[in-house]
C-alpha cells in the first residue's frame, strides 16, 4: 500500500488550519462503495480504491488525533501517527465480516496513537503495569467526570476518588496529573472563517463516527464481540464451522479450489455452504446480542 499519491500530510510549517482544510476535500462514502472499493482492493489490490477509502477517513483520524492533544506532543506527529493507523485499517480490513470500517479503523487509529504516546513518554518512565496505563490514557476523563479540570495539583477527596475509580494508588494519581498538567488545547478553539463566520476545530472535523474512547474500553468491546462469534457459532454443523473458519476467520482465507479438495466437493458448493453458514451466523449473533443488550453485529 505504497501508492498514496497525493496525500495530504499534517506539518508544523503548514499549520493544521490549512490541513483540515485540504480532508475536508474528500468526500465519505456511501456504504456500497466503501464495500465495491474495498472489495476491489481485496481482490485485485488496487491502489486506487485503498487510496480513496483512505482519504475518505482522514477526518476520522484528525478527530481521534484530538482526543490525545493533552499530552504536550506535536499534534501534526499525532495526527500522523493516526493516519498510519488509518492505513493500516484499510490494509486489513475485510468489508465480509460484517462492519463497516469506520468501527474498525478506530480501534487501529487507537492503537497507532497509543503506541507513538507511550514511546515518547518513555523518557519520564511512564509506568508499564496495565493500570498505569489505564491511567495515562483516562486521567482526563476521570477528571471530567468529578469536575476537576482545574489546572494545578488535584484536591486530596478528588485524588482518593480517582484512585479507586481507576485502581492505582493515590500517589499515582497525583504524579501522572503532574506529567498531564497544561498544553491541553481546546477544541472551542477557533481556527479561522469559512465565509460564515468563525469556525472552531469540533466543526472542521464533524463526522458521524463515535467520540474518542479509552483503548481499554475498544478492547472490552472486541472482547465482548469475540466471546458473541464464539457463542453463535454454535448455530453451524462442523462442516459449516470448519469452512466459514477457514474462509473468514483466518490471517489469510483458504481458497475455494483448496476447501473444493478437501471436502470432494465443487468450489461453487463450497461458496454456498460459506455464504450459508454467513447468514446464519450473522442471524444467531443479532439474535444473542439483542438478548444480551449490545448492538447487534451489522
Amino acid at each position: 500500500m505504497s501508492n498514496y499519491k497525493n496525500l495530504p500530510a499534517p506539518t508544523p510549517e503548514g499549520g493544521l488550519n490549512r490541513y483540515l482544510q485540504e480532508i475536508r476535500k474528500f468526500p465519505l462514502l456511501e456504504p456500497e462503495e466503501e464495500y465495491m472499493l474495498a472489495k476491489r482492493w481485496v481482490e485485485e489490490q488496487d491502489a486506487d480504491s485503498a487510496h480513496k477509502m483512505v482519504t475518505s477517513h482522514l477526518r476520522l483520524a484528525a478527530k481521534i488525533a484530538m482526543g490525545y492533544r493533552g499530552y504536550g506532543l506535536p499534534q501534526a506527529e499525532v495526527i500522523s501517527e493516526a493516519n498510519v493507523g488509518l492505513m493500516q485499517a484499510v490494509k486489513k480490513f475485510d468489508p465480509e465480516k460484517g462492519f463497516r470500517l469506520a468501527t474498525y479503523a478506530m480501534w487501529w487509529i487507537r492503537a497507532s496513537i497509543q503506541e507513538y504516546v507511550l514511546r515518547s513518554w518513555s523518557m519520564v518512565k511512564l509506568g508499564t503495569t496495565s493500570a498505569q496505563k489505564k491511567l495515562f490514557f483516562n486521567l482526563r476523563k476521570a477528571k471530567a467526570r468529578i469536575g476537576a479540570l482545574e489546572d494545578g495539583d488535584l484536591r486530596p477527596e478528588n485524588v482518593e476518588r480517582i484512585a479507586t475509580d481507576l485502581g492505582v494508588t493515590e500517589a499515582e494519581v497525583v504524579s501522572m496529573n503532574r506529567r498531564l498538567s497544561g498544553g491541553d488545547a481546546s477544541l472551542n478553539a477557533q481556527v479561522g472563517s469559512d465565509g460564515e463566520g468563525t469556525m472552531e476545530w469540533q466543526d472542521w472535523l464533524e463526522d458521524e463516527t463515535a467520540n474518542q474512547a479509552a483503548d481499554y474500553e475498544a478492547k472490552d468491546e472486541l472482547d465482548a464481540r469475540r466471546e458473541l462469534l464464539v457463542e453463535a457459532m454454535d448455530v453451524l454443523n462442523d462442516r459449516e464451522k470448519d469452512i466459514l473458519t477457514q474462509r473468514r476467520l483466518t490471517e489469510k482465507a483458504v481458497t475455494l479450489e483448496e476447501l473444493s479438495g478437501q471436502y470432494d466437493v465443487s468450489r461453487e458448493r463450497i461458496r454456498q455452504i460459506e455464504v450459508r453458514a454467513f447468514e446464519k451466523l450473522q442471524k444467531r449473533m443479532r439474535e444473542l446480542a439483542s438478548t444480551k443488550g449490545m448492538l447487534a453485529a451489522h
